[in-house]
């Protein structure tokens, strides 16, 4: 059965781990991803890697709405092939657009800090199946954007990385107050 594993929240170092590549895929893997797929949904994401529940395995997990792989409100899905639930292990990416767009993104280890950030359009993922065998997958759009997102946590990167100076200025005594408050938590545990 599912866990709901709680969320690390900026300035918890393990954030900045970068991720180690999976093996194989074990019974403790598929457990990792069930484990963060109920996170996610409970906490109302669209995303979440292994670092942000505290672990550091290369594994990610992507669930969007279906309203959220469409371009136009009644057009068809930009990723038809693609389940909208997504596990990715062991992600790379092998291909990026030159097209690129800049939207407004959140995440979960972010509370209420909101920024935008440039990204392709669309990326092509090598990564392991959950049946272990090696699979490519390409993304378009938001779909697209989610899974940058994550896997840049996997290598230990953030989305405020990606902020534009301004908006690191204007998020910069949020940033420290979540993280006085990250460790505070870290150090009474």
């Amino acid at each position: 059965m599912s866990q709901i594993l709680p969320i690390r929240t900026y300035g918890d170092p393990v954030l900045r781990e970068p991720a180690r590549p999976v093996k194989a895929i074990t019974p403790e893997i598929r457990t990792l991803i069930d484990d963060l797929f109920a996170t996610m949904r409970a906490s109302q994401g669209v995303g979440l890697a292994a670092q942000q529940v505290g672990r550091t395995e290369a594994v990610c997990v992507i669930e969007l709405p279906e309203g959220y792989d469409v371009e136009d409100e009644n057009g068809p899905r930009l990723n038809p092939d693609v389940p909208l639930a997504l596990a990715l292990v062991n992600p790379r990416i092998v291909e990026a657009s030159d097209d690129a767009c800049s939207m407004e993104e959140g995440c979960l280890s972010f509370p209420d800090i909101r920024g935008n950030v440039e990204r392709p359009w669309s990326v092509v993922i090598e990564h392991l199946g959950l049946d272990g065998k090696p699979k490519t997958t390409r993304l378009n759009g938001f779909f697209a954007r989610a899974a940058q997102h994550e896997m840049d946590h996997l290598a230990g990167e953030l989305f405020i990385d990606r902020f534009s100076y301004v908006k690191k200025l204007a998020v910069r005594a949020k940033l420290k107050h979540l993280q006085a408050e990250t460790l505070e938590k870290l150090s009474a545990s």
